[in-house]
C-alpha cells in the first residue's frame, strides 16, 4: 500500500478532507496495529458500501458487522477499518460515533433508525413554497436536539468524546417570496419555536443565502434533512456547483415531490466540509428525543419549575405558572399542545423498551385513577355508591 498510517494526521492525510483527524486517528489506533485501514463510508445500499480509504474509493461489504441492534447497522457518515486488500474487501469494525442524527421507525416495535452518523450541522430544509407546519419544524429539532443523545446509545463517547451537532432550518425557495416584510414575518415564526437556532432563507436561483449557508457548511460534516420537495437536492447541487443530485419537480398543490435522492450521500464540498444528502423523509417519529423536547421547549419547562405543585399536569392544578402563562398570553396555546404531543410521543416509543419508564406509567396511571376516585368521593360528602 501506498499509505503509511500514522498517529498523528494533518491537513495533509488523504481522508482529511472528509472529516479525519486526530480524534479518530486515536481511536483507530488498535485496528491500524493489526493491519486494517481507515474509511468512511459515503454510501450504503443492500449489505454493501462504498468507502473512501487512504488510497482512494472501494467496495466494501458489512457482513462481518451486521448486528442484531438495528442502530449499529453501517451507516452514511460512519468511519470504519477495512481490510488491507481484497475484493471485495470487508468492513471489519464500526469506530464509535460521536453523533448521530436517529428516528423512530414505523414498525409496532419503534425500532430506531439512523439516518446520518458523526455529523456537526444538521440542516433542517423546509420549502417556502407551502405553508410552513410549525410542528413538523419543531418534530425536526427535537430529534436534532437529542442527536448527540443517541451517540451514547451507538457506542459514542468513547474516545472520540460526545458531539452535539448544531441544527439550522434552512428556508428554501426563498425567491417564491419576493416580499421583505413577509420573508422577514416568516422568519421570526421559526425563530419563536427554535429559540437560539439560526434561520436560512435561501434561493438556489438568485444565490440569496448561500453565501451564509455555505459557510456554515464549509466546517465539518453536515446533512440535509426535510420532506420531499424541500429542495435537498437542488441545494446540494448547487453548494457542490455540480449537478451530482437528480432533481425532480414538486406538485404545485402542495409542495410534495417524488423521491429524486434514494440513497444518502456523503459528499466533499470544493470549499471545505462535508455534505450528506438524504432522500425525503415521510414520516419524522420521536426517538429517545427528551432531551431535545425539553430543550425545545425550555420556556414552558422553566414555567413548570415555577408551578405550585411539582408534579404539576398543568391541566387544572391550582398555582400552575404554566396555565397562568396562557391566560396572560405570553405561552401560546399552540406551542404547549405540540409540548404536550412531543412528551407523550416520546414517552411512549421510551416505554415499549424501557421496563422502568413503563412501570413509571403505570403508576403514575394508578395515583391519578386513585385521586380522581377520592375527589369523587369528596364530592359526594364522602358517600360510597
Amino acid at each position: 500500500m501506498s499509505f503509511l498510517f500514522s498517529s498523528s494526521p494533518s491537513a495533509s492525510h488523504p481522508l482529511a478532507p472528509y472529516g479525519w483527524d486526530d480524534g479518530w486517528a486515536a481511536v483507530f489506533s488498535p485496528c491500524a496495529e493489526q493491519g486494517l485501514v481507515p474509511g468512511r463510508v459515503v454510501r450504503v445500499d443492500r449489505g454493501q458500501c462504498d468507502v473512501v480509504t487512504p488510497d482512494g474509493p472501494v467496495r466494501a461489504d458489512t457482513a462481518f458487522v451486521v448486528p442484531r441492534d438495528p442502530m449499529r447497522i453501517v451507516c452514511t457518515g460512519d468511519w470504519v477499518a477495512l481490510d488491507a486488500d481484497g475484493d471485495p474487501r470487508f468492513v471489519r469494525t464500526l469506530l464509535p460515533r460521536r453523533s448521530a442524527f436517529v428516528r423512530s421507525t414505523s414498525s409496532e416495535r419503534s425500532e430506531g433508525q439512523v439516518l446520518a452518523t458523526n455529523i456537526d450541522h444538521i440542516a433542517i430544509c423546509v420549502s417556502l413554497a407551502v405553508e410552513l407546519d410549525l410542528g413538523r419544524i419543531e418534530r425536526f429539532l427535537a430529534l436534532a436536539l437529542s442527536s448527540s443523545n443517541g451517540a451514547a446509545l451507538l457506542g459514542g463517547g468513547h474516545g472520540t468524546g460526545e458531539h452535539r451537532p448544531e441544527p439550522v432550518v434552512v428556508l428554501t425557495k426563498a425567491d417564491l417570496v419576493p416580499d421583505a416584510v413577509t420573508l422577514s414575518h416568516l422568519v421570526q415564526d421559526i425563530e419563536a419555536i427554535a429559540p437560539g437556532v439560526q434561520v436560512l432563507p435561501v434561493s438556489s436561483t438568485t444565490g440569496e443565502g448561500l453565501d451564509v449557508l455555505g459557510a456554515v457548511v464549509s466546517g465539518g460534516t453536515s446533512v440535509l434533512l426535510g420532506i420531499s420537495g424541500a429542495g435537498k437536492s437542488t441545494l446540494a447541487n448547487t453548494l457542490l456547483g455540480l449537478d451530482v443530485m437528480e432533481v425532480r419537480a414538486a406538485r404545485e398543490v402542495d409542495g410534495k415531490g417524488r423521491h429524486t435522492t434514494t440513497t444518502r450521500n456523503l459528499l466533499v464540498l470544493p470549499q471545505g466540509g462535508v455534505l450528506i444528502d438524504t432522500p425525503g423523509l415521510r414520516g419524522v417519529g420521536l426517538f429517545d428525543a427528551g432531551t431535545g423536547v425539553g430543550e425545545l421547549f425550555s420556556e414552558i419547562e422553566e414555567l413548570a419549575a415555577r408551578c405550585r405543585f411539582h408534579d404539576c399536569a398543568h391541566l387544572s392544578e391550582p398555582g400552575c405558572a404554566v396555565l397562568g402563562a396562557l391566560a396572560d398570553g405570553s405561552l401560546p396555546d399552540r406551542r404547549l399542545e405540540s409540548y404536550r404531543k412531543l412528551l407523550r410521543e416520546n414517552q411512549r416509543i421510551v416505554a415499549k423498551t424501557d421496563a422502568r419508564v413503563r412501570s413509571e406509567i403505570l403508576k403514575d396511571w394508578k395515583r391519578k385513577g386513585a385521586e380522581g376516585r377520592a375527589a369523587g368521593r369528596a364530592k359526594r360528602g364522602g358517600r360510597v355508591r
